[in-house]
């Protein structure tokens, strides 16, 4: 991918229906929606859909194929992937180099947490224990 694909694929991201759209894309995997799903689930107008769908397909994010009188759109996983690729193919270079996908060996060494005394130590261990039974 190149710097205008990507600059050209951001922008369309750069704007919270566009976002919203290609994420329930994303969600719902190859095999798509249809215009009228996607409008019921995020309560937009067909014009405003229209518009969105539009952007997402010229920036080359979404696709869309006929099945009978239906067209079904879909995140083209490709475009994605390329773009998470390009974003991240120089990570961490100046530091030496590391996996292209960043891992956690890569992430800043963060300083140990200090033991909590007493009440405090209770309170965050029943907070804790309250999140995972959740």
């Amino acid at each position: 991918m190149d710097s205008n694909t990507t600059v050209r694929a951001l922008a369309a991201l750069a704007q919270e229906t566009r976002l919203a759209i290609f994420r329930s894309l994303v969600e719902q995997g190859p095999s798509g929606l249809t215009p009228g799903v996607i409008a019921d689930r995020l309560d937009l107008a067909p014009a405003t859909l229209s518009f969105h769908l539009k952007e997402l397909a010229h920036a080359g994010l979404i696709r869309a194929r006929q099945e009978s009188r239906f067209i079904h759109y879909s995140a083209d996983f490709t475009a994605m992937n390329g773009l998470v690729d390009y974003l991240t193919e120089n990570c961490c270079r100046a530091a030496g180099g590391c996996e292209t996908a960043c891992g956690p060996e890569c992430a800043p060494p963060t300083a140990p947490r200090r033991a909590k005394s007493g009440l405090i130590a209770r309170k965050a261990r029943a907070t804790q224990a309250r999140r995972r039974n959740a």
